[in-house]
């Protein structure tokens, strides 16, 4: 007679890892079909011509050579795009920057007016374009009648080709609020005994500045400029709302541009071509920050 062998337990550390797989299975497979395969879908498509009404037909490279070959509208929609790339993000770190040190103070309501620039970041995108082309209504507006007490003729902003880009970079610096509690929380975390150090060596208000405050604010400050260039090179919706790429498509981004080609246009395929061009350009352009940032970035671990 032959004794049952007892079935082999599970140890404590293998049903938790069990446990931990389970929970992490639903993410997973949410990862994987709205990611990844999206992700992987969209590569394929870039080397097809898919019209959605039509088949898909493998055309090879051609899409990316039609791009940088015979669309005048990809290089348009580029240069709009580095115009406010190149426009905003200085102006974003150095409005979020100065409004930080202007609300580092200890003084009776500050938290009101924290709150206060706060807020427009955290405006519903469309709703803050709609308010802004109020705002910049070249005859009534706000800012053109502020103007007009000091006999001073605004511009037209949105139906103006100098000042259509000009005035989408306005509204988007009026949500630097959220960048700015960012570099609060940077210069709060400043340690307080360098300033009396360099206080002590003789340095004056602008000497702090420049080799305290800077240095100890360059990741925080890093942070932001990687960011803010990733999320400029994605500017959508506020050209969508607010011009619709007009007047003549000098607001006509890169984003704005892929939109038309895909779900105007429908060609899918052509559309999928220029989302890996923009993901390749700003992913070099992320790797190119990281390596100067060596050059300007203080990190107080390293040094210690």
């Amino acid at each position: 007679m032959t004794t049952a062998q007892p079935k082999p337990r599970l140890t404590n550390a293998a049903r938790e890892a069990l446990t931990c797989y389970l929970f992490l299975l639903p993410w997973g497979i949410g990862f994987l079909a709205f990611v990844i395969g999206p992700v992987v879908a969209s590569f394929v498509l870039g080397f097809m011509d898919y019209e959605i009404v039509t088949p898909a037909r493998w055309v090879g490279l051609a899409n990316y050579i039609e791009l940088f070959t015979d669309d005048a509208r990809f290089g348009m929609s580029m240069g709009n795009t580095l115009y406010y790339v190149l426009v905003f993000v200085p102006l974003h770190v150095i409005v979020a920057t100065l409004l930080a040190l202007l609300l580092n103070q200890k003084a009776r309501g500050i938290a009101v007016y924290r709150t206060l620039f706060y807020v427009p970041s955290i405006v519903p995108i469309v709703a803050g374009a709609i308010l802004w082309v109020w705002i910049l209504q070249p005859e009534w507006g706000l800012i053109n009648s502020t103007l007009a007490l000091i006999n001073i003729e605004g511009p037209l902003w949105l139906a103006s080709l100098t000042w259509s880009k000009p005035a989408l970079i306005l509204m988007a610096l009026w949500g630097s609020g959220a960048a700015m509690i960012i570099v609060l929380a940077g210069l709060q975390g400043v340690p307080q005994h360098l300033y009396e150090a360099a206080e002590i060596d003789g340095a004056n208000r602008w000497q702090r500045f420049q080799h305290v405050t800077i240095p100890m604010l360059s990741p925080t400050l890093f942070f932001i400029l990687v960011l803010s260039v990733i999320a400029s090179f994605q500017v959508f919706t506020t050209a969508y709302v607010m011009t619709g790429g007009g007047p003549a498509e000098s607001t006509l981004f890169y984003m704005l541009y892929l939109y038309r080609r895909a779900f105007v246009l429908l060609d899918m395929g052509y559309a999928a071509s220029m989302a890996w061009i923009l993901f390749v350009a700003v992913l070099a352009l992320t790797l190119v920050q990281f390596k100067l940032a060596s050059r300007w970035v203080y990190y107080e671990a390293e040094q210690s």
